[in-house]
């Protein structure tokens, strides 16, 4: 029964469909058999509409239908499938022997002659489990988005999960091939949207309009979602399949696509400026994948800076199944490439565009100029991070090559101002901008925390080092005595030094074992070392450490005889090419080529590949300067910053810790060993200067870094004040009776249980939330000015709070719903809590309450939580709660049983209430109902009944052989599927009337029947 305040919501939103949106209602359908992702007549009609003849519109119907109920295959592939047929069209010959035509299920290009449609209540009864999705909306009888909706007081966190386990093969899967759109809502929260398979963390909030505040956001992001012309456009324009990942656009990548359109049909180039980490490379694909389906013989050359960029480039176009694709390893190819009708889409290094020297390079261009390239086709240039590449020579020659080409820049960051005038002159004005701030608050992102940390660095013995300086040069002459002085007296040299990297590794372990988010099993982090050299140090120090076989290290190098042959000093040491070779060499020992690439090439993509993700596995990744961009790993959460950089580079590495991943991950952690900080401001603020004059002011692209420990202690506080304000309408004197009387009302009434469970859910959340604050500073209180009273105080709260959770849960008899964070909640506690031997907070282990009650009553209680185990009534409603929970659970299993059980249950705390049972006799007597709920049968029941169907017939029929007799009719009726099936059911109870003779109790025995799926 759908609740009451839910049902006004539902209504208002079928009125604001029907009214504001012009879909055609079409009823309530929970009582309709048979309901379909493709309703066949709906569809049928709509074609023939449309002018089909009526063979092609049956045969389009039977092909769309079929694909849509196929089993072949998974979900993502069944609904790519379909989604290429609703694309691209069905074909068919309208008789044998004629030329196959194309019948478009929806036409994408006329919007206004589909028919759209909604329903509510859909019933699908074909899983295991029936379920019934609160909206969905039809195009032409093709079931295209769910919508769940729920009351303002429940998250919509519970509409997400309730569409991702409706996906589920033991629930409603098949449903789900056709589905374009799942969408959830409420009335406090708005509405959120993803597609199929999409974990929740990914759901996307719409964005537009914000100044307009008038109404419910769920309405008013419902009419900009569900628009026909938008819904179709997103689904057809905006879709991609990517690697085993369906994805909708977020808000700022469809804008972004639709600002772009009338610059490409003018033929006008431009910048594109999304923030890093926003999903630049999507956006390419989409942009591109319109081009060439709307301009004519149009041709894209993708040009990035980086082999990194480059690869990552041509990966997400072939994962979205474009085929047309080359990339190209030389600059003669490049124009091979261009001159040819064919590929029609081309990755390239930029610098394949050429490499004059100063001398000839006038003269280089000047040629160019006179002589260009004969390229075929309207060629579209896509240049990532332009900023990087645009100013000087570059661009030049690239507009000297291609004279006809129309540019669009993509960058991550504002131009700054020295390259702004060049990097304008190529590509033009901005297309569309987001940035940073914006998808910070938009939850694209995360944000950034700062924290610097000095090395200190003290020379020992100034006297001992000019000795051994002294000694070891006392075969050069002066000038070569201050030569080398010169050349290791740098202040990188200092910075270098073993003992310094020792306390740096040391610093970066202890993180590893105290920072929640590393020492889990989803995070990882960067190392950025200043050189090859210096990277390889740092590998052989880890591998003294615990990451030893947890950590890798990425850089340019390549290992080649060459680079030793003229080392050898004849010394019994290394030197630095040595170093770096004998360390490659031995980490690549044991490396088995993959494909055609080379032992370090297939040491490095595996690494990339298990810390993306296998983060448990590849904990640290050391660098120099690969990876540094276009690279994208969720579970990166530190960057340890060891190298001097500044400007684009600055600010592009750190980005590489922003990506959304779990929800424990809160910001992405800066770590400075430089003292870069006014290096970091510089590669933010500098991006902000002189913005005005693009019409941005400074406030709109500011970044300000957090301080960690500010952000840490407020977090801290805020989570303390919520708990604290959700328990101050406990009335006094605050005992646990009063909080499980708030929390839970009057746990024998199922009624109150479920009004008040909304405050339970805010409570679990928030005590959660205080949890991850406190860990999260538990190792730095000694840093901040919190006196030792306050501390404790922090850690009795935790303890207070932990015990009080436990409480409700007990008292309330549920198992708390907290899948997004228990698994990293229980971490935190095991990790935090447990090791100053706090109170356990799940006392039973393996053991269930009432099992412990049944062997052990005193045990049982003595395990409850201090605040129920010390108040007798508390004890009591709390054994009466988790009974008649137990009941519930199973009563359909065996209705006549539990009902009685229940009886048994109510004259039981009856007799307590009462006081007409001592509260020992009562003890004892409730363990006897708890053995009897837990066998789930009578003592008497036939030994020949064996199985928990036949045991729940008996009890109803009480004989033992007409319950034989109606196991017997029902395996022998019963078919595959039969629960999905009216016509298959009847014949079940066909076969039990001739045993039972009579209707009513044949329909009770059938329940029973459909209850027990493991066994029917």
């Amino acid at each position: 029964m759908i609740n009451p305040i839910e049902r006004i919501t539902q209504n208002r939103i079928i009125k604001l469909f029907q009214e504001q949106l012009g879909y055609i209602y079409y009823g309530n359908w929970e009582k309709r058999e048979h309901n379909s992702n493709v309703e066949q007549e709906l569809l049928k009609k709509n074609l023939l509409q449309r002018g089909y003849s009526e063979t092609l519109a049956d045969k389009a119907v039977k092909e769309v239908y079929d694909l849509a109920n196929t089993n072949a295959g998974n979900l993502y592939d069944r609904n790519k499938a379909m989604y290429s047929l609703l694309r691209y069209g069905v074909k068919a010959r309208p008789e044998l022997g004629e030329h196959f035509e194309t019948i478009f299920p929806i036409d994408w290009q006329n919007w206004d002659i589909n028919e759209f449609g909604i329903a509510e209540e859909v019933t699908l009864a074909k899983g295991q489990h029936i379920r019934r999705p609160d909206m969905v909306l039809y195009v032409n009888g093709i079931a295209l988005a769910v919508l769940e909706l729920k009351r303002g007081t429940v998250d919509i966190a519970e509409s997400v999960r309730q569409s991702i386990s409706n996906q589920k093969a033991l629930f409603n899967e098949w449903f789900y091939s056709t589905v374009q759109f799942l969408m959830a809502g409420n009335n406090t929260q708005g509405l959120k949207y993803g597609t199929i398979e999409t974990p929740d963390k990914y759901y996307l909030s719409w964005k537009e309009d914000e100044q307009d505040n008038e109404g419910y956001k769920l309405d008013k992001y419902l009419k900009k979602l569900c628009h026909k012309e938008r819904f179709l456009d997103i689904i057809y324009n905006a879709v991609v399949f990517d690697s085993g990942v369906k994805k909708l656009p977020r808000p700022h990548q469809y804008f972004a696509l639709k600002a772009a359109q009338p610059f490409i049909q003018r033929r006008e180039g431009g910048i594109i400026w999304h923030t890093q980490g926003s999903g630049k490379s999507l956006m390419m694909v989409l942009l591109g994948k319109w081009i060439l389906e709307n301009v004519s013989n149009s041709r894209i050359v993708i040009l990035t800076d980086r082999t990194e960029l480059d690869d990552q480039i041509e990966r997400v176009f072939n994962d979205v199944g474009e085929t047309d694709i080359a990339k190209t390893r030389t600059g003669k190819e490049l124009m091979d490439f261009l001159t040819a009708p064919r590929p029609r889409l081309v990755c390239s290094l930029i610098h394949k565009f050429g490499n004059k020297t100063e001398t000839d390079f006038d003269t280089f261009i000047k040629e160019l100029q006179e002589n260009p390239v004969k390229t075929q086709g309207e060629i579209f240039v896509f240049i990532d991070e332009c900023h990087r590449t645009q100013s000087g020579k570059l661009n030049q020659i690239m507009k000297a090559v291609l004279q006809n080409a129309v540019f669009i820049g993509f960058t991550g960051t504002p131009l700054l101002k020295e390259d702004r005038k060049t990097t304008m002159d190529v590509f033009g004005r901005y297309i569309h901008t987001y940035k940073f701030n914006e998808a910070v608050e938009d939850g694209v992102v995360k944000d950034l925390m700062y924290e610097g940390r000095s090395i200190e660095q003290n020379l020992t013995s100034q006297t001992k080092i000019d000795q051994w300086f002294e000694s070891k040069t006392a075969g050069l002459n002066d000038f070569q005595k201050n030569e080398l002085k010169k050349k290791w007296g740098t202040m990188q040299n200092v910075l270098s030094s073993k003992s310094r990297m020792e306390k740096i590794v040391a610093d970066i372990i202890f993180d590893f074992q105290t920072k929640p988010r590393l020492r889990s099993q989803m995070g990882n982090a960067i190392l950025v070392a200043s050189s090859i050299y210096e990277a390889c140090k740092y590998y052989n120090l880890f591998l003294q450490t615990e990451l030893k076989n947890k950590c890798a290290i990425i850089t340019s190098y390549n290992p080649n005889m060459r680079d030793v042959s003229t080392e050898d000093t004849g010394a019994d040491t290394e030197t630095d090419k040595e170093y770096i070779f004998n360390t490659y060499t031995e980490l690549l020992k044991n490396v088995q080529v993959s494909g055609n690439k080379s032992k370090t090439e297939t040491y490095e993509s595996d690494s990339k590949e298990r810390f993306r993700k296998e983060p448990a596995k590849m904990k640290l990744l050391i660098v120099v300067s690969k990876l540094l961009t276009g690279f994208d790993a969720p579970p990166c959460s530190y960057i340890y910053i060891d190298k001097k950089m500044q400007d684009h580079t600055l600010f592009q590495a750190i980005c590489r810790v922003n990506r959304l991943d779990t929800d424990d991950k809160d910001y992405g952690y800066i770590i400075d060993y430089m003292e870069l900080f006014g290096n970091v401001t510089d590669a933010i603020n500098v991006y902000t200067s002189e913005l005005d004059s693009e019409g941005f002011s400074k406030e709109e692209v500011e970044i300000n870094l957090k301080d960690r420990l500010k952000i840490a202690i407020d977090r801290l506080m805020t989570a303390l004040e919520t708990v604290e304000a959700i328990c101050e309408p406990v009335q006094a004197p605050h005992t646990d009776l009063d909080f499980i009387h708030y929390f839970c009302g009057n746990t024998e009434n199922p009624d109150e249980l479920k009004a008040n469970e909304y405050k339970r859910m805010a409570l679990y959340k928030a005590i959660v939330e205080y949890i991850r604050a406190y860990a999260n500073l538990k190792a730095d209180f000694i840093n901040t000015s919190f006196t030792e009273a306050e501390v404790q105080r922090f850690h009795k709260k935790l303890d207070d709070y932990l015990n009080l959770r436990e409480i409700i849960r007990k008292a309330s008899g549920e198992t708390i719903d907290l899948k997004s964070y228990e698994a990293d909640m229980r971490f935190l506690i095991d990790t935090y809590i447990q090791a100053e031997e706090a109170e356990k907070v799940s006392p039973f282990d393996d053991i269930s309450l009432l099992d412990l009650m049944e062997t052990d009553m005193d045990k049982a209680i003595d395990s409850l939580p201090n605040g129920i185990k010390g108040n007798k009534e508390a004890v009591a409603e709390t054994i009466e709660n988790n009974v008649r929970s137990k009941i519930v659970e199973e009563h359909l299993l065996d209705p006549k049983y539990f009902d009685e059980m229940s009886v048994l249950l109510q004259e039981l705390i009856e007799r307590r209430k009462q006081e007409t049972i001592s509260y020992q006799n009562y003890l004892k007597e409730m363990a006897q109902l708890i053995k009897q709920v837990n066998r789930g049968k009578k003592d008497d029941v036939p030994s020949s009944l064996d199985t928990k169907g036949k045991v729940a017939i008996y009890h109803y029929v009480q004989d033992e052989k007409m319950a034989l007799a109606c196991e017997d009719a029902v395996q022998y009726a019963k078919k595959e599927g039969f629960r999905e099936n009216k016509a298959k059911q009847n014949e079940i109870k066909s076969a039990l009337y001739k045993v039972i003779k009579d209707t009513d109790k044949v329909e009770e025995v059938y329940k029973i029947i459909d209850a027990h799926k493991d066994e029917y």
